[in-house]
């Protein structure tokens, strides 16, 4: 880890950068971390995503697709920082990954496909990134591509991700005349040969790129003005900034998500990653950086706030949990406290003791021992029993819960047939594994037919899933058809109530177990997903009587979450406890969470409720010449087209299509268009077809 100061027992901070690199599929990230890792000297030899050599992209099922699938982790030094790197993958099927990644880390670089702009993925990760407030730097990449166009990007990053993008580099020519950059900052002209181990050349900008550039740092320089009080006093006063306050004040205005610093480059041909590196710890943040954050204490309920001091309470999130063969590992970023190898500490959740028994820094699939981590430090631990995604550590009394992390509902499921009863043993222990690894994966077995089912967040994603269960866990099944995961609603408003009652013997004593529930439930609105609550007269009716109340609302959540009148989970419903009875001497809950049960169950069959399917947003890139074909396909399919855009030489079809209809289009358009549309598909919501 980073040395220790000389005023201190504890290493510094502030040159500490915990960053990831997020994008939509193709744009290019694996190839700008391999690329990071090269000219830091992390490897010594660059492996290329298309060949399959890719350092970050190190699982078999990575490199035979050429798709990064499980965020990698990797550490390295660069300009006397050193940098925490995440590298994310871009599929829709794998967002968990980057929900995650985006929640531990401090600041990312998003690449965008200089011909392609914002593409579906691009919009997702960008606002998974507006959800935790991380700063952000784009990178405009594979500028040397057929098609590049610079300011359209920075354009579609301000139209359709609403971002304040600010260019610091403008590029000097594109596709096949592409060059190098010129540095709006120190107002040089970048050029690179495209052979890995040359070193940028500064030179004089072109005359005739010399206007364009001076009107673009005259933007960057109020950006930057803007974003500090003395810098906005100094240029009001036409007083010329240095670069170095440019810098400070487009770092000030990363940080606080003001503006977005944009460079440009070619990965592939090693054109623009050293100022791209240099720009992560000029402008993204350090952990001090880190505004201090809320957090609740467990033992007193009370809300505190705590910040990256490596002297402080400990407290540290498990954001990711893999699989080493049978022996679990798990991913912690430090946010305050230090921790070391033999620790006592606490899951917070539940409230048990763990051991760390030993702590490494990670690149890739390769490990490196340490003794200790301290605040804003991320690292992989072993020994961890009781942990799972999302799950806070502390140690002693100081017992503080981190926010958690926000899971996926699957949307697609497929049978697993294992060919005799030993796979079948070998099965539930693999997809056990898979579970705790990979949060939107599930499993459950079918009450009818007796078949396991695999549920997950896409064809693609269920294909790794059986990859994974064949290759690494030698598990020999076969796998069914895919199919979707359907959910149920109210038609309207029903009340229905139930009682219960029964007399057990316990102990060699009879017991009455009784329960009387009256209870309301309402449609939603799509997307409005399942709230149980008790009426407000009820409250303050049985406010001494508070168990039964919250023993009915278990029941009718439990009952929602298991069926409807068809079998499938409820969702978009409101239900709402109105009566409970009560009976003298009788005071067990569990009366209460049956009745509360039984009286959803008439619920249901009384309404017959309604079958809600997966809904999803499609977007296709294709040229003109088939567009009438991709039209008629959506159609067919029972979809909408929502509306159309131009970009480049190419037309953008938007729409909402069930995803029932939607298995093997891949191959189908890859046939109808001669492989020259490509398609993006993502859930939007659950809904029916006449909802589209």
């Amino acid at each position: 880890m980073s040395k220790k100061s000389k005023n201190s027992k504890y290493p510094k901070r502030d040159h500490i950068r915990n960053i990831g690199i997020c994008a939509h599929i193709d744009a290019g990230k694996t190839t700008v971390s391999e690329r990071f890792l090269f000219y830091s000297g992390k490897i010594h030899r660059i492996g290329e995503v298309h060949d399959g050599a890719a350092q970050m992209d190190w699982m078999t099922q990575e490199q035979d697709r050429g798709i990064t699938i499980t965020a990698a982790a990797t550490s390295f030094p660069w300009a006397g920082y050193e940098y925490h790197l995440i590298d994310t993958p871009g599929h829709v099927d794998f967002t968990i990954e980057v929900e995650r990644s985006l929640r531990v880390i401090d600041g990312t670089i998003v690449v965008f496909c200089a011909k392609g702009g914002v593409e579906p993925q691009s919009e997702t990760v960008w606002h998974q990134a507006e959800k935790f407030k991380v700063p952000r730097i784009v990178f405009v990449n594979k500028m040397d591509r057929m098609g590049a166009d610079f300011n359209a990007v920075v354009n579609e990053i301000k139209d359709r991700l609403g971002g304040n993008p600010v260019p610091l580099q403008l590029p000097i020519g594109a596709e096949d005349t592409f060059k190098g950059v010129i540095d709006l900052v120190d107002m040089k002209a970048l050029y690179w040969t495209g052979h890995e181990e040359d070193m940028p050349e500064a030179t004089e900008i072109p005359q005739e790129l010399l206007e364009e550039a001076n009107t673009a740092r005259v933007v960057l320089i109020e950006a930057a003005a803007e974003q500090n009080d003395e810098l906005m006093e100094k240029y009001l006063e036409g007083e010329e900034l240095s670069p170095e306050e440019i810098r400070l004040g487009i770092r000030e205005g990363t940080i606080s998500g003001a503006l977005i610093p944009v460079l440009t480059g070619s990965a592939l041909k090693n054109t623009g990653i050293q100022p791209l590196m240099d720009s992560v710890y000029q402008y993204l943040p350090a952990p001090s950086d880190i505004p201090p954050f809320e957090v609740e204490n467990v033992r007193t309920s009370e809300k505190t706030q705590l910040n990256a001091d490596p002297a402080g309470p400990l407290a540290m999130l498990a954001f990711k949990v893999s699989m080493d063969g049978t022996r679990k590992q798990v991913y912690f970023r430090v946010y305050s406290g230090s921790v070391s190898e033999g620790d006592d500490l606490i899951n917070v959740r539940e409230n048990r003791k763990e051991k760390l028994s030993r702590l490494f820094q990670v690149h890739a699939n390769k490990k490196e021992r340490l003794e200790t981590a301290y605040a804003g430090d991320i690292f992989l631990a072993l020994g961890m029993k009781s942990v799972v995604t999302g799950d806070t550590l502390c140690r002693g009394q100081d017992q503080y819960m981190l926010e958690p992390i926000d899971t996926y509902e699957p949307v697609i499921s497929m049978a697993v047939e294992p060919r005799n009863m030993e796979e079948k043993e070998k099965l539930e222990a693999a997809v056990s594994r898979l579970m705790e690894e990979d949060p939107t994966f599930r499993v459950h077995e079918d009450e009818e037919t007796g078949e396991t089912l695999i549920s997950g967040m896409g064809e693609l994603h269920l294909e790794i899933i059986m990859d994974r269960l064949t290759s690494d866990y030698n598990v020999n099944a076969k796998a069914g058809k895919p199919q979707v995961v359907f959910r149920e609603t109210f038609n309207a408003p029903v009340t229905t109530s139930a009682v219960f009652e029964r007399v057990v013997e316990e102990d060699g004593k009879e017991k009455t177990i009784f329960g009387s529930v009256e209870l309301r439930v309402e449609p939603g609105s799509r997307g409005s997903g399942l709230c149980v609550e008790v009426s407000d007269d009820l409250k303050i009716a049985f406010a001494d009587k508070s168990k039964f109340l919250d023993a009915a609302v278990n029941g009718a959540r439990e009952a929602a979450k298991s069926s409807g009148a068809n079998g499938y989970q409820v969702q978009d419903v409101k239900l709402t406890v109105t009566k409970i009875g009560l009976k003298d001497g009788v005071t067990t809950e569990v009366g209460y969470i049956i009745a509360s049960q039984e009286a959803f169950r008439k619920a249901a069959l009384t309404d017959g409720c309604k079958i809600l399917e997966p809904i999803m947003k499609l977007e296709i890139v294709s040229p003109e010449a088939n567009l009438g074909d991709v039209m008629g396909d959506i159609g067919q399919r029972k979809g909408r087209i929502e509306n159309m855009e131009l970009r480049g030489d190419r037309r953008v079809v938007h729409g909402v299509v069930p995803l029932r209809n939607m298995f093997g289009y891949a191959t189908e358009l890859r046939s109808k268009t001669k492989a020259a549309a490509q398609f993006t598909m993502s859930f939007l919501r659950y809904g029916t077809v006449d909802d589209i």
